[in-house]
């Protein structure tokens, strides 16, 4: 992985860092969030903020309450995060005709794309999977760039 480019962050990335009970995932999701606030590479879209707010208000256990989830949500609007767009759906649509993704993560690649993301840190999709210079790295499988 490149250490300065661009990086899209799926949901799953987020949520892991706020679940305690997952005890080896926590600590990697932790490490991954710090380095991208610290070299300001990270990126995500309204979609992953409103998956994140409703997974970990809603189906983690414990969860967290609706003010540290939105505390948490407020901060990711510092990204910059991407709208939804015709543009996006349109993009997500040619996605998944190529590629037989999920619709949520044709969206997800599609909004990476219009970023300009190289990489998109996902645990669900098939990690080293590249479409259209966008590398799909699962980010509990390699290392920190340094």
């Amino acid at each position: 992985m490149n250490a300065d480019a661009i990086c899209f962050v799926d949901t799953n990335l987020l949520i892991y860092a706020r679940d305690a009970s997952e005890k080896t995932k926590q600590p990697v999701a932790l490490a991954w969030m710090q380095w991208l606030w610290e070299t300001m590479q990270g990126r995500l879209s309204v979609q992953v903020l409103n998956e994140f707010y409703v997974a970990s208000t809603q189906k983690l256990k414990p969860g967290l309450t609706k003010k540290e989830a939105w505390s948490d949500v407020e901060d990711l609007l510092t990204w910059r995060p991407s709208a939804v767009s015709q543009l996006t759906i349109l993009g997500a649509r040619e996605i998944q005709s190529d590629t037989n993704f999920s619709w949520w993560d044709s969206l997800i690649l599609s909004s990476a794309l219009e970023l300009g993301c190289q990489y998109l840190l996902s645990e669900d999709l098939n990690p080293n999977q590249k479409y259209k210079g966008i590398e799909i790295l699962n980010p509990f499988q390699i290392q920190l760039p340094s």
